[in-house]
C-alpha cells in the first residue's frame, strides 16, 4: 500500500514526464543504472552545499548516502543475479522513474536516504502518534464547530444552461449574510459585482486579491473556492462547480468548503454525475439532503460537418474555443482577416474590467461585434449569448502533451451554446410577465423549466478530425465521481513535523506523511505539484514550520525560468522580516517596462514571468503583511504588466509553419487516442486526413466532406 501510494506521487512530481512512461520501461537496465548513479552523485554535491544539514540527524548525511549508495549497487547486481524484487532499494528508484521520470526519481532517493538516516531516531510511542496524526479517515471531523449545527444542504444538478447557479444565487441574495465560491477569480469577480448592484455589500477574497466593503461591515463574500471562511458564520452558502472536489489537485478546497463551511443552507451546484458522492458526504455530517434537479432551459444539438477549416463560414452569434492565449489572439487577428467581422476575446487571465467590456460587446446585439474567440474558461458559466459553440481542437496542451479533452470538458464548454438569457436580461425581466419562476415539481423534484428558448444552440469543430470526438463525447455520460478530494490541513502537518529533528527537510516530512496516511475509499489525497520542489528551495532559511507549508502553497510556477530565485528571496525577506518593498527586490525586472516597443516572442515571456512574481507577491502580503508592504504598487505595476501583454498579444500571430506543426502534434494526439478507444481503424500513418472512423453506435463512419453543408448551418446564422 506504501509502495503504491509513493508511486503514485512519483507520477505527479515528474507528470511533464508521463507520456513517454512506456519508452522509460522499456529502457535496459544498464543505462537506468547509469542514471541513478548519476542522480546520487548529485544528491551528493548538492548534500555538501547545504551546511543547513551538516548537524541534522546523524550529523553525517554523506556518509549515510555512501552506504545507501553501496546498497543500491548490491541491489542492481542481485537483482541481475536472481532476477529483480520489488523491494531491492535499485527497483524502488527504476519504479519511480518510470513512474515520473528524473524528478520523480530524485524524490524517491532523497526519500529513501532521509528515511535511513532516521531510521533509528522515532521510538515505538513516536510512530504510533505519527500514524494517527496521518489518519485522514473522517476529514468531517476536521470541523468540531459546524458539525454542531444541522445544516440543510441543498444540491442543484443539471446540465449547463439550465438555471440551477441563478435558483442558488437568488436563494444568496435574499440571505443577510452568505458567500459565494467559485473555481475561478473572473466568476468571484463577476458575483461580487452583482451582488454590490443590488444593494447587498459584499466583500471580494481570492487568493491574490482582497476588495472590503469601505465600512467593513459587509457580511457577504464572493471567493475563489480556497479561500471559504469556514469558521464564519452565515445564513447561505452557493458552492458553484461542486464536481470539482474530484479534481487531483484542487479538489480539497471543495470538499473543504462542503464540510466546513458554517451557514445555515448550503447550495451546491454542479453536474448529475456527482449526485452519490454528495449523498455519501452529507450522510456523513448528518446534515439534511434536498437535491434539485433541472433540465435544460435551451435545445442543444451537435452538427454534422465542420466548418472545413473555412473561417468564413463564421456567423454572428459563433464562439471559437481556442486553449492558449497566444491561439486566441492570433484566431481573432485570423478571423477579422478572413470575414472583416470584429472579433471579441475572453479568457481567464483577462483583467475582470476588460472581461466584462468584451463580453458586454459580444452580447450587445446591435454592434458590430459578432463573433467570440474564448478559452475553455467559458465553461464555468460566463454569461455570453453564443448560439454555436467551435472547437478549434479536440485537444489541449498540458504539462504532459496534447491530450484529448475529457466528456465532462467538452458536454461543459458545448452547453453554453444556445444560452437561455444572460443575467442581464433575466435581471431586465424581473416583475414583468416575461418572468417565470422554476417550480419543484415534489414528485419528481425536477425543477420545472421556464418557457422555451427561441434559440438553438450548436456544437461542431473548426477542422474535420475533431468532429467524431466532440460527436462521441455529446452522446456519452460523464462517469459518476467516486472520491472527493482532501489535503492534511496546516495543523496536522504542524503537529506531524514536531516529531522530527528541528533541521529535517520539510520536504520529508511531508513526504513522511503522506507515506503514512489513510483515507477512506470515497476520498483521495489531492497532489500540489510544486510542494516538494518549494519545499526544498526555501530549506535553508529560517523559517517556521508554519511559514514554510505557506510557502508550499504558494502559486509558485517553478519551471519558469528566473522563478526559484524569486521564490527563494521572498523565502530569504520573511526570515529577516526585512526586504519585501517591491522596489528593493531586484529578482523583479521592471526594467522590461520602459521599453516602449511592441512585446515580442521573448519580451511577452519575460512580462508573463514578472506578472506571474507580481501574483505571488501580492499572494504573499495578504499573509506576511508586515514584510510585504508595497501591495497598492505591486497591484498598480501588475495591471501595467497586464496591459503590456495584452499589446504583444493582440499583435501576435502563429506563423505558418509554427501552426502546421500544433496542428500536427495535435493530430498526432488525436490519432493515438482514437486508436486506443478503438474509434479508428488503419495505422494513420502520415497523418492523412480524414480518415475512416469507427463508432460503438454507429458502425464505420466517413468523416464529414470539406463541402459537405446542411439546414445546421443556416440555423446558427440565427
Amino acid at each position: 500500500m506504501k509502495q503504491s501510494r509513493l508511486s503514485a506521487r512519483s507520477r505527479v512530481q515528474g507528470a511533464r514526464y508521463g507520456k513517454t512512461a512506456v519508452l522509460r520501461a522499456s529502457e535496459k537496465y544498464k543505462d537506468v543504472r547509469d542514471l541513478v548513479y548519476q542522480r546520487i552523485k548529485n544528491l551528493k554535491l548538492e548534500l555538501e552545499s547545504s551546511p543547513h544539514l551538516a548537524t541534522w540527524g546523524t550529523g553525517k548525511p554523506n556518509e549515510a548516502l555512501e552506504d545507501y549508495r553501496i546498497s543500491v549497487i548490491r541491489s542492481y547486481k542481485a537483482g541481475q543475479r536472481d532476477g529483480p524484487k520489488a523491494k531491492m532499494p535499485f527497483e524502488s528508484l527504476r519504479k519511480a522513474y518510470i513512474d515520473g521520470g528524473p524528478p520523480a526519481l530524485d524524490v524517491q532517493l532523497k526519500t529513501n536516504l532521509y528515511g535511513r538516516i532516521l531510521a533509528s531516531k522515532f521510538t515505538d510511542a513516536d510512530i504510533m502518534n505519527q500514524s494517527q496524526l496521518a489518519d485522514l479517515r473522517y476529514p468531517a471531523e476536521w470541523f468540531p464547530s459546524t458539525r454542531q449545527l444541522r445544516r440543510i444542504v441543498h444540491l442543484h444538478v443539471g446540465p449547463t444552461n439550465s438555471g440551477k447557479t441563478y435558483h442558488a444565487l437568488k436563494k444568496l441574495e435574499e440571505a443577510n449574510s452568505g458567500v459565494y465560491a467559485g473555481p475561478l477569480r473572473l466568476l468571484a469577480h463577476e458575483v461580487y459585482t452583482k451582488l454590490n448592484a443590488k444593494g447587498k455589500q459584499c466583500n471580494l477574497v481570492t487568493g491574490d486579491d482582497r476588495r472590503i466593503a469601505e465600512n467593513g461591515k459587509a457580511e457577504m463574500y464572493s471567493c475563489t473556492v480556497e479561500m471559504v471562511p469556514v469558521n464564519t458564520p452565515m445564513d447561505v452558502a452557493v458552492i458553484d462547480e461542486i464536481q470539482m472536489l474530484g479534481s487531483i489537485e484542487r479538489g480539497w478546497a471543495w470538499t473543504q468548503a462542503l464540510l466546513g463551511v458554517k451557514a445555515k443552507e448550503v447550495h451546491l451546484c454542479g453536474e448529475v454525475r456527482v449526485v452519490p458522492l454528495i449523498r455519501e458526504l452529507v450522510a456523513s455530517t448528518g446534515d439534511k439532503l434536498e437535491i434539485h434537479y433541472y433540465e435544460r432551459l435551451s435545445p442543444l444539438k451537435t452538427m454534422t460537418s465542420s466548418l472545413g477549416g473555412d473561417l468564413k463560414k463564421l456567423r454572428k452569434g459563433d464562439c471559437v474555443v481556442v486553449f492558449s492565449r497566444l491561439g486566441i489572439h492570433a484566431m481573432k487577428k485570423e478571423i477579422e482577416k478572413a470575414t472583416g467581422k470584429r472579433v471579441a476575446v475572453v479568457y481567464g487571465s483577462l483583467p475582470p474590467e476588460t472581461r466584462a467590456q468584451q463580453a458586454k460587446l459580444f452580447n450587445d446585439p446591435d454592434n458590430d461585434y459578432d463573433i467570440l474567440v474564448a478559452s475553455d474558461a467559458i465553461g464555468m458559466g460566463l454569461n455570453l449569448s453564443i448560439k454555436r459553440i467551435i472547437f478549434e481542437s479536440s485537444q489541449k496542451m498540458d504539462e504532459k502533451g496534447y491530450g484529448t479533452l475529457a466528456v465532462s470538458q467538452i458536454k461543459q464548454i458545448a452547453g453554453r451554446a444556445g444560452r437561455y438569457r444572460t443575467t442581464e436580461q433575466r435581471d431586465a425581466e424581473v416583475g414583468s410577465d416575461k418572468m417565470t419562476k422554476g417550480v419543484t415539481d415534489p414528485a419528481k423534484n425536477v425543477l420545472a423549466p421556464l418557457p422555451p428558448a427561441k434559440n438553438l444552440g450548436l456544437v461542431t469543430t473548426l477542422e474535420h478530425s475533431d468532429l467524431p470526438i466532440i460527436q462521441q463525447a455529446m452522446e456519452s455520460e460523464a462517469a459518476p465521481l467516486r472520491t472527493a478530494g482532501i489535503f492534511p490541513p496546516p495543523a496536522i502537518i504542524q503537529r506531524f513535523a514536531s516529531y522530527f529533528p528541528p533541521q529535517t527537510p520539510f520536504s520529508y516530512v511531508l513526504l513522511r506523511l503522506y507515506e503514512l496516511t489513510r483515507w477512506n475509499p470515497r476520498f483521495h489525497l489531492c497532489q500540489q505539484k510544486e510542494q516538494m520542489h518549494i519545499a526544498d528551495l526555501i530549506q535553508p532559511m529560517k523559517l517556521t514550520i508554519a511559514d514554510r507549508i505557506t510557502f508550499c502553497a504558494a502559486p509558485a510556477p517553478l519551471r519558469k525560468p528566473g522563478f526559484p530565485d524569486i521564490v527563494k528571496k521572498f523565502a530569504q525577506c520573511v526570515a529577516d522580516q526585512a526586504g519585501g518593498d517591491l522596489l528593493g527586490i531586484e529578482e523583479f525586472n521592471l526594467v522590461i517596462l520602459d521599453d516602449d516597443r511592441t512585446p515580442d516572442k521573448e519580451r511577452l515571456e519575460q512580462l508573463e514571468i514578472l506578472h506571474k512574481s507580481l501574483v505571488l507577491y501580492l499572494w504573499l502580503s495578504y499573509r506576511f503583511a508586515g514584510v510585504f508592504k508595497s501591495r497598492p504598487l505591486a497591484t498598480h505595476v501588475k495591471e501595467l504588466v497586464e496591459e503590456k501583454i495584452e499589446q504583444g498579444l493582440a499583435h501576435a500571430a502563429l506563423d505558418r509553419s509554427r501552426r502546421d506543426r500544433m496542428r500536427e502534434k495535435r493530430e498526432r494526439s488525436l490519432i493515438h487516442t482514437l486508436k486506443k478507444d478503438g474509434l479508428v481503424r488503419g495505422d494513420g500513418e502520415g497523418l492523412a486526413l480524414p480518415l475512416t472512423w469507427e463508432a460503438p453506435r454507429h458502425g464505420h463512419i466517413q468523416l464529414p466532406d470539406a463541402q459537405a453543408s446542411t439546414n445546421e448551418a443556416t440555423l446558427s446564422t440565427g
